[in-house]
């Protein structure tokens, strides 16, 4: 009896270091980064290169560049450059969601009528000088990829969405009287490009 009791321990020992190793296994498998690099999958990289949003930045875009003989200033600019090109694409989505919400909050349009809207609104975006993006953060990757965050702050982003805004109401002026005839189109478009910061201190 002895023997078989200690036969018994034993087997109770190491399957409990079995399931141990198991446990510890899963744990280190789903230890895995939220965000690495794209040119170095294995490397863990700061979120805001995986579009993790920024305290203080309203609308952003993340510009990447080649390793240079350049130099880094010269990676820089392209870097920007080509996150200028994706802010622009995201502050359309900007304005076109605000046009959205402020119409479905205050019941000033229908669904087509947005529709119309933010097809003007899509043609100036594009057209639109993004006058006051700033670099806030850079980072070189362990292959040598310069990533920028290029960004406009809450006050700047109205700025432009406003700005937007006035530009397709005076190309389409009927489309923009039928989404809220009761507003002058100044009026209205201070109101939209305002809207994200009301609806945030409600």
């Amino acid at each position: 009896m002895p023997n078989l009791f200690r036969t018994l321990s034993l087997s109770v020992a190491v399957a409990s270091l079995t399931l141990l190793s198991a446990c510890s296994g899963n744990d280190v498998k789903e230890d895995v980064a939220d965000c690495v690099f794209p040119d170095a999958p294995d490397v863990e990289a700061p979120g805001w290169i995986c579009d993790e949003p920024v305290a203080g930045v309203a609308v952003s875009s993340v510009g990447v560049a080649d390793k240079s003989g350049a130099g880094i200033a010269f990676m820089k600019q392209m870097a920007a450059t080509d996150a200028r090109v994706q802010l622009a694409q995201n502050v359309e989505v900007h304005v076109k969601n605000l046009v959205k919400q402020y119409a479905e909050t205050t019941g000033a349009a229908d669904a087509e009528t947005v529709d119309k809207v933010n097809s003007s609104v899509t043609k100036q975006v594009t057209d639109q000088t993004l006058v006051g993006t700033r670099i806030y953060k850079s980072r070189v990757s362990p292959s040598g990829k310069l990533y920028v965050l290029i960004g406009l702050d809450p006050a700047t982003a109205n700025e432009i969405t406003e700005a937007v805004l006035k530009t397709s109401m005076n190309n389409d002026r009927a489309q923009w009287q039928q989404f809220r005839a009761a507003k002058g189109q100044d009026e209205l478009a201070k109101e939209i490009a305002e809207f994200r910061d009301y609806k945030k201190n409600q």
